[in-house]
């Protein structure tokens, strides 16, 4: 009991963070869980259902605003959980000393968020795209506005959804940054739209991959019920501060945190050599 006590702790504080600077969860709490002595692979797999718990509350606010594109989601989706899938396996199967390097690597992608930001301008439709009638509106309370915007490139975006897939299956983060980076550049999304509706496929891609871990026996039933409460719990605080803190602190705690957890994950996978 005390030990759940404590990891429902851990997964607070890791929530909190997470929802701060705007790195998924699981990508912080998987260094943690590595860090006081879970295995690795145990780590990644457990860890697969706070990213559900997190990703399923925040959704469900923007799916009620009318920020997320439903459809888009539906369609991402199948290359997001044929990705996560297969990286799952992947996982299931490699030598563990591989997933910290890979872990660490991937980590860094979360440094793209800090590329020069999309300007939304509209673009015209491929014919997939517009066959699949991917497009929609929302209403900007910042700008006070309306903004409509047309999907381009569906396939070229699916595929690299399938690639963001297979790295959250393998190393069991929700690969957010990178999913991002493709609506917004491949896919031709605004911000808003690209985010909100990467949270919600983040869900359904985590719930693919827990279902591999979960046939393979990784799955450490304990440690799941503690993380996904404290999580939640840590996100939602984190996410009500979030308009309070300044800018700059927050992109400070950002690089802190990430470079802390590739040192970290490096320096693991070279003791395990």
């Amino acid at each position: 009991m005390d030990n759940m006590a404590v990891l429902a702790g851990i997964s607070l504080v890791v929530g909190f963070l997470g929802s701060l600077i705007g790195l998924g969860g699981a990508a912080i709490l998987i260094p943690v869980l590595v860090l006081i002595g879970i295995p690795v692979k145990e780590a990644i797999a457990s860890a697969m259902v706070v990213i559900i718990a997190t990703s399923s509350g925040s959704a469900a606010s923007y799916v009620k605003q009318r920020i997320a594109n439903i459809k888009l989601a539906m369609f991402l989706e199948m290359f997001t959980v044929v990705g996560a899938i297969a990286g799952a396996t992947i996982t299931t199967i490699i030598n563990p000393v591989f997933l910290y390097f890979f872990f660490a690597a991937f980590l860094m992608t979360s440094f793209l968020r800090f590329r020069k930001k999309n300007t939304h301008t509209a673009q015209p439709q491929d014919r997939v795209s517009r066959w699949l009638g991917l497009s929609g509106s929302y209403y900007d309370e910042a700008a006070k506005k309306q903004v409509d915007y047309q999907v381009t490139n569906a396939i070229f975006g699916g595929f690299g959804m399938m690639v963001a897939g297979l790295a959250a299956g393998m190393l069991g983060i929700g690969a957010g940054a990178f999913k991002v980076t493709v609506q917004e550049n491949v896919l031709r999304l605004p911000s808003k739209v690209a985010s909100t509706t990467s949270n919600f496929i983040i869900g359904m891609t985590a719930l693919a991959g827990l279902s591999v871990y979960l046939a393979t026996g990784l799955m450490n039933l304990t440690l799941m019920a503690p993380m996904a409460i404290g999580g939640t719990i840590g996100a939602i605080i984190g996410g009500r501060l979030l308009n309070r803190m300044n800018d700059r602190v927050l992109m400070w705690l950002f690089f802190a945190v990430v470079i802390y957890l590739i040192i970290q994950m490096i320096y693991k996978g070279v003791a395990a050599l």
